[in-house]
Formats: C-alpha cells, sequence, structure tokens
C-alpha cells in the first residue's frame, strides 16, 4: 500500500518538478533566441556599411547557418538538461515520498503491532476466566470452597486485566510534550514514589537508599513521581530479598542525571536495545518468575522521559544487577 502511495506521490513530485524545468527551460530558450538574433542582426546592420552584395549575402548566409547551429546547440543542451531533471527528479522525487510516508508507515506498523500485541495479552486472561467457569458450570457437585476458590481465581485475573488496560491508558495519555511544565524538586518526586513502594521493599526487607541531591527539573511532578514508582518497582521486583536498591543523582550541561541501581539477575546484552519496547519481555531470569507483567512499565516510563525531553538509559551485567539512567533537563 505504501509502496504504491509513493509512487503515486514520486509521479506527483515529479511532475511538478518537471513543469518548473520545462517552463524555466522555454523562457531560457526564448530570451537566449532573442538575445543570439539580436546580435546577428546587429553584426548584419554593422558589416552591411562595409561590404558589397555578393560579400554580404555570403556573410549573412554563413552567420544565419551559425545562429541555426548555436540554437540547435541550444535546444540540445535544454534537453540533455531536462533528462538530467527527469532522472535526478525522479529519484528524488522518490526519497521525497518515501520520506514523507514513513512517519506514516512506521505509525500504522506500530498501532497494528500494539494492537495485535494488546489483543494477544487480553486473551490469556480471558481465556482462563472463560475455562474456569465453563468447567465450574459443568459440575453439578460444585462446592461451596470450590466456587469460591473460583471467584478468587477470577479476581485475580481481572486484576492483571485492570493492570494491563491502567497501563494502557498510561501509554495513550503519556504522549507528546509535558504542557504544564516547571521546576520540581528531584527528591520530592522521588520521595512520592519511594513512599508508595513502601510496604513493597519492607515485605522483601529491601532499603531503597536515597541519595539523590537537590536538584530541580522542569516537568511535571506526578508525572515524574510515575516515572520513578515504575523504575524503582522493577528494581525492587526483581532484587533478591534483603538486597539493596540505590539512587542517585547529578548535575551536568543543564541536565539531571538519575539513577536507580538494582542488584537483580541483570539483563542480557542483546536485549538491551529492546527493554524499552512495548509488550516486550525478556527471555532472562528477570522474567522468568511469576511477576505479572506485561511489559508496559518500562515503556511507560520512556514515553515519560521523552514528553519530558529526557532520555533513558540501562546498563547491566548478567547476575550483578542494572542501573536505570534518566536524564531530564534541569531548572
Amino acid at each position: 500500500m505504501f509502496h504504491s502511495a509513493a509512487l503515486r506521490l514520486t509521479v506527483w513530485y515529479l511532475a511538478i518538478i518537471m513543469a518548473v524545468s520545462l517552463i524555466f527551460s522555454a523562457i531560457l530558450y526564448n530570451v537566449s533566441s532573442a538575445d543570439l538574433e539580436r546580435n546577428v542582426n546587429r553584426q548584419l546592420g554593422y558589416f552591411n556599411n562595409f561590404l558589397g552584395p555578393d560579400d554580404f549575402n555570403n556573410y549573412n548566409l554563413l552567420r544565419r547557418k551559425q545562429l541555426n547551429d548555436d540554437k540547435d546547440h541550444l535546444r540540445g543542451s535544454l534537453i540533455l538538461f531536462n533528462l538530467a531533471v527527469l532522472g535526478g527528479g525522479g529519484a528524488a522525487s522518490y526519497w521525497l515520498a518515501r520520506r514523507t510516508l514513513q512517519p506514516i508507515e512506521d505509525a500504522l506498523t506500530a498501532q497494528t503491532r500494539f494492537a495485535a500485541d494488546a489483543s494477544h495479552e487480553l486473551r490469556t486472561p480471558l481465556t482462563a476466566i472463560q475455562t474456569e467457569n465453563e468447567v465450574a458450570l459443568r459440575n453439578p457437585a460444585l462446592k461451596k470452597t470450590e466456587a469460591v476458590a473460583l471467584l478468587k481465581s477470577n479476581l485475580e485475573e481481572i486484576a492483571k486485566l485492570k493492570a494491563l488496560s491502567d497501563g494502557l491508558l498510561k501509554l495513550a495519555n503519556n504522549s507528546g510534550r509535558i504542557e504544564s511544565a516547571k521546576p520540581v524538586p528531584l527528591k520530592s518526586a522521588l520521595q512520592i514514589a519511594i513512599d508508595r513502594l513502601a510496604k513493597a521493599a519492607e515485605l522483601k526487607k529491601i532499603k531503597v537508599d536515597n541519595q539523590a541531591g537537590v536538584i530541580n527539573v522542569i516537568g511535571d511532578r506526578d508525572s515524574l513521581s510515575e516515572l520513578f514508582y515504575t523504575l524503582l518497582e522493577n528494581a525492587i521486583k526483581y532484587s533478591p530479598a534483603g538486597s539493596p536498591v540505590k539512587i542517585t543523582s547529578a548535575s551536568r550541561h543543564h541536565e539531571a542525571i538519575v539513577t536507580v541501581a538494582d542488584k537483580g539477575p541483570g539483563i542480557k546484552a542483546d536485549e538491551l536495545p529492546s527493554i524499552f519496547e512495548r509488550f516486550y519481555q525478556s527471555d532472562s531470569s528477570r522474567t522468568k518468575r511469576d511477576n505479572g507483567g506485561y511489559g508496559l512499565g518500562l515503556a511507560i516510563a520512556k514515553k515519560i522521559t521523552d514528553a519530558h525531553g529526557g532520555h533513558i538509559e540501562v546498563k547491566s551485567t548478567l547476575g550483578k544487577g542494572s542501573s536505570f539512567i534518566v536524564h531530564l533537563p534541569s531548572a
């Protein structure tokens, strides 16, 4: 579809280029021809006073022949020029058409993949709920304890669906740039995230060591808290019980750099470029445990960071842990 659209757009671009080129060539030819003729007529008028009739006639024929040769040469040069414009313009038009359509193609591809991934992730809990209920309905001797267990299982699957829908909504809402950006104390945004995860950290006996300095960043406090919450939640989730999670910060070249480091199992080097993609689930030991995730957290973190005009990166070593580094514009 996009290939044929690119070809049609190429034809339109090339038609415009060739129309301009031909009009320019016609004007140039007419102006140059008129100038050549004026020069010849001026020369003939000058030599007419010095040459006899026979010599002047021969000179006239010679200059007219030279004039026609010059016009033929001019026409040939303009034809070659237009052929060059046709070839170069065609290549340039196709490149421009592809460049014009590429963002649309990328967006459509991403939307199609997103819809396919979302439907796949939705299908799993829905299928589990459907299967459990159908089995229960076929059992005439269903006991109360079994019914209660079934309801609990259904609630667990519904909670997964809610988590998935919340993640999808966050991805949809965190697009573009932050409109109400203002100076936000970095420690304040971090502390909100730490407080929200205090119980989860306590259950695993993980100490969150917040060593962030006094730095102000430009952005929205709630969005930044959500960003740090996602990174800290991952760090706590994948860290062994009793291990520390460390937060540090630095200020350099008008940007604040925040690092969230854990002592988890780490991520394989070949998986690092894909770690921020939606629904991406690593094959490493980070995701082999039942964490109930859908691979949306880091995609949301990247969306928020991009919306703030920053960027996020990850450094990881298998068996030693991972560090997520966020670069944000400082106030």
